[in-house]
């Protein structure tokens, strides 16, 4: 499983934009202040960014949850009217291009996402820089989802097995990304993980949340490779 906001690409400009635009339509406030997004999923930035903006409706799990469906169509509708702008304003990671097809060319390799982005902006991320071809995103876990990230990994373990017919352990299961709620997510989730020092996380960072091997960024396509390689073959 790949994290795709600062391990694969970088695209923050619109995706900030269509954000701020997507909240004051729902709320008719503007967004004055935006939560730390790195690690986390749209439905808890959501909720936080009306907490820090006091923007929010009465409590009540119906009204949040009514809320916050409006707010992702919103969100849809902005990022996907600014899907010209995004090879403009974005751009892939070092290596992330070589690195996702050969890990996709390993024996036995299923390789997904796993993303705080709600799934047709995470899709239309992916697909600007030509990278969807190499997932297959039936089985990702994306930020529609009401449930934290490591929620979301078990879920997709789950999915993997029953289309592949095959059971996705711990030791088979491993999830690169760059933040170090994103190491906790795999840890709770079942999985190994593989952290990129490419966020805003950095590499100690990513080792004192518990990742069990970290690279600077994906440049070096043969040490990706190789901890691939390393991590869903030593349980074996």
């Amino acid at each position: 499983m790949w994290n795709i906001d600062l391990t694969l690409l970088d695209v923050g400009r619109p995706t900030r934009a269509a954000y701020a635009e997507a909240f004051r339509d729902v709320t008719g406030r503007p967004l004055v202040q935006l939560p730390q997004m790195a690690g986390r999923t749209e439905s808890e930035i959501f909720f936080e960014a009306l907490a820090l903006n006091a923007a929010g409706p009465n409590p009540g799990a119906a009204a949040d949850e009514e809320l916050l469906g409006r707010f992702n169509q919103h969100l849809a509708a902005a990022f996907g009217a600014r899907r010209g702008t995004l090879t403009e304003q974005g751009r892939l990671m070092p290596g992330a291009r070589d690195a996702v097809a050969q890990v996709g060319r390993l024996p036995g390799v299923v390789q997904t996402v796993l993303t705080g982005a709600i799934r047709p902006n995470a899709i239309e991320k992916l697909r600007a820089f030509g990278m969807e071809r190499f997932f297959d995103a039936e089985i990702g876990g994306y930020g529609s989802e009401v449930y934290p990230k490591g929620a979301m990994l078990l879920r997709a373990r789950g999915q993997a097995a029953q289309k592949y017919g095959v059971d996705f352990t711990e030791r088979s299961t491993l999830y690169i990304a760059d933040s170090s709620r994103d190491m906790e997510a795999a840890r709770i989730g079942g999985s190994r993980s593989l952290g990129v020092a490419s966020g805003r996380s950095s590499a100690g960072e990513l080792r004192d949340a518990g990742a069990d091997a970290v690279l600077d960024d994906l440049a070096d396509t043969a040490a990706v490779i190789a901890a691939v390689d390393q991590l869903t073959l030593s349980g074996d």
